[in-house]
């Protein structure tokens, strides 16, 4: 009878687990179906002037846009967050078609990020140290949600201008047929919420 009666305690907790675990990965999935919905197809606004333009490494297309917008009259500042320490400068103007003078005038480097984190509070103390009240954001499209999260509770005094790149090999359309796109945004979304939480605890990039 007693063992009767632990068995049947023993499988109501593995039932309640398994319910639990269920509803778990139910909320997950949700949650990454409407993170995908998210990440933006377009530049929503690319005509706004704004004080600066930050620009975050780690990606194709990035630098190249962030320089033609200041080239453009976009702004007339920029900053290159997360630069890579064994990159010479000379590698970053071949990039960009820009001179040695124009790095100097308009464009700092910034060596001390190596993450999403990180780059929101290098730029954070750039753009304190230099009175800058609007950013316009370069970074990847996939990017740009944890990015936005990031800087918005580093800087929540100054206006962030979204301006997303999409590389070719980022294809949001069906990307659970993608198992290399499937794989980035998965990862990209578990950042996303662990950045959500530090946020929320009072652990978010501080400038």
């Amino acid at each position: 009878m007693f063992r009767r009666e632990r068995e049947r305690r023993r499988r109501r907790r593995v039932a309640v687990v398994l319910a639990l675990l269920i509803c778990g990965l139910g909320a997950w999935g949700w949650g990454l179906s409407r993170f995908v919905d998210s990440i933006p197809r377009t530049v929503a606004d690319d005509q706004r002037r704004t004080d600066a333009i930050v620009v975050l490494t780690g990606g194709t297309m990035r630098l190249e846009t962030g320089f033609a917008l200041l080239a453009a009259g976009m702004a007339e500042t920029l900053l290159v967050s997360g630069v890579d320490k064994s990159v010479p400068i000379e590698e970053v103007l071949r990039l960009t078609g820009m001179t040695e003078e124009d790095v100097a005038c308009c464009v700092t480097l910034g060596y001390m990020a190596e993450d999403t984190g990180s780059n929101a509070s290098e730029s954070a103390a750039w753009v304190r140290s230099n009175g800058i009240r609007s950013v316009r954001l370069v970074t990847a499209g996939y990017h740009m949600p944890r990015s936005l999260l990031e800087f918005r509770a580093a800087l929540p005094d100054v206006e962030i201008v979204p301006h997303p790149v999409f590389p070719a090999h980022v294809m949001i359309d069906e990307w659970w047929r993608r198992p290399g796109t499937a794989s980035l945004l998965i990862g990209e979304y578990n950042k996303f919420l662990l950045a959500g939480l530090r946020t929320l605890a009072g652990f978010g990039a501080e400038g």
